[in-house]
């Protein structure tokens, strides 16, 4: 429940701010306390009498006025709340927060706000995969701006895609978890891995693939919000380390199992890692020059299967491994397999049958266990660390109390 706490909300422009109306009332069904902020933008959808109906609060939309600046101001506004809640988030409200504008009472509160801040995006498709959005996302949420959302669906525009405002209850749980379970999993270990692994045939060449690592850094920050402490170990990426996570930097297969099995005991692992397959048996010792005679023959040797290794350990086997499984067909059927195979207690399936995965910012996930599969929407792969997170300590929680 979220009795006494006390929710800033601001309501941005976009014809999705009819939602933030029904966001109120759930809210206030909850016990909290809500004062609503409205654009200008944001007038032109809903009106400052439904929001003051709704919130029983005044709703506060102009910086340079007189009577709102002699009653509450804005510095005060921007701190009296236990949360700012920004729904929903527009690209322009996003750019503002991001580049740290202050021009109008929203984004002058929002800069000011010594608060926790969750925004909700709601565009047209391709305004989220605009670069420029991207990269103001992930400014945000490298300054631990909370993001929810959005969903994948047809839009207003005549488009479909993500860009959809996350509804009203999606919003509600991510605030009461926010309050009611802040740190689930203070005092547990979190293992994760992350990125590709460099295969070295000489000094100068290696065999790789395109992972990014955002899904498996995305993970080992999510899991530290909950309070976990973390390990990542993570192949060569271009990522900046999560905060507030211990970060191990390797290169090949080997190296990452040795340092996996370092980090423990963990109370979970989690192997978003796309480890390479195989490694070159014997590496040159220089580097290997054309001799005229065709292209030099490679001996190759299976690399050590780590999701498997962790999953089939005795004494200090974690009470939670998790896979991925990147799948073009039969996805669930594959992942199946590979549970069963590596002995793991997850697989989340990942559907690339569109292709372009490595590198993208969202993932198609099915969650597969000894019980049945759960098809999660099209996520970013910040919502689906952020979902991940909350079912391992929801697990965790369980097999405590059973």
């Amino acid at each position: 429940m979220l009795a006494g706490k006390r929710i800033l909300l601001v309501v941005s422009g976009g014809i999705a701010a009819y939602k933030s109306l029904e966001l109120v009332r759930r809210l206030r069904e909850r016990g909290a306390a809500v004062t609503a902020v409205l654009t200008r933008s944001g007038a032109e959808f809903v009106t400052p009498l439904s929001l003051a109906s709704l919130t029983e609060n005044k709703v506060y939309q102009e910086l340079f006025s007189l009577t709102d600046e002699s009653e509450m101001g804005h510095i005060q506004l921007s701190r009296a709340a236990d949360l700012v809640v920004v729904a929903p988030a527009t690209a322009n409200a996003l750019a503002k927060l991001a580049a740290g504008i202050a021009d109008d009472l929203a984004s002058t509160l929002l800069l000011a706000t010594d608060k926790d801040v969750m925004v909700a995006p709601a565009m047209n498709v391709r305004m989220w995969e605009h670069p420029a959005t991207r990269a103001n996302l992930a400014t945000l949420r490298q300054r631990g701006v909370l993001v929810v959302g959005p969903e994948e669906g047809p839009m207003a525009c005549g488009e479909f895609g993500l860009g959809r405002l996350s509804e009203p209850m999606t919003i509600l749980a991510a605030v009461d978890a926010y309050f009611a379970a802040a740190t689930p999993l203070a005092g547990k270990r979190a293992l994760v891995t992350s990125g590709p692994t460099h295969e070295p045939i000489d000094p100068v060449r290696y065999i790789a693939n395109r992972s990014s690592g955002k899904q498996g850094h995305a993970i080992a920050a999510a899991l530290a919000r909950l309070g976990a402490r973390v390990t990542l170990v993570t192949g060569p990426v271009t990522l900046a380390d999560p905060p507030a996570v211990e970060t191990v930097h390797v290169e090949t297969a080997t190296e990452m199992l040795e340092a996996c099995l370092a980090a423990l005991p963990a109370d979970v692992a989690v192997c978003a890692a796309a480890v390479a397959d195989w490694r070159v048996a014997r590496a040159a010792g220089q580097k290997l020059k054309k001799d005229g005679k065709g292209a030099p023959t490679l001996s190759m040797t299976e690399n050590p299967d780590i999701l498997a290794t962790l999953s089939k350990r005795k004494a200090d086997r974690p009470a939670l491994v998790v896979g991925f499984a990147a799948e073009t067909q039969s996805v669930v059927d594959y992942a199946r397999a590979k549970l069963k195979k590596k002995g793991c207690d997850w697989i989340l399936a990942n559907d690339v049958s569109g292709g372009g995965v490595f590198g993208q910012d969202d993932n198609q996930i099915t969650l597969v266990d000894a019980t049945g599969e759960e098809a999660w929407p099209r996520l970013d792969k910040q919502a689906v660390a952020q979902r991940l997170a909350q079912r391992i300590a929801d697990r965790l929680a369980a097999g405590e109390e059973a």
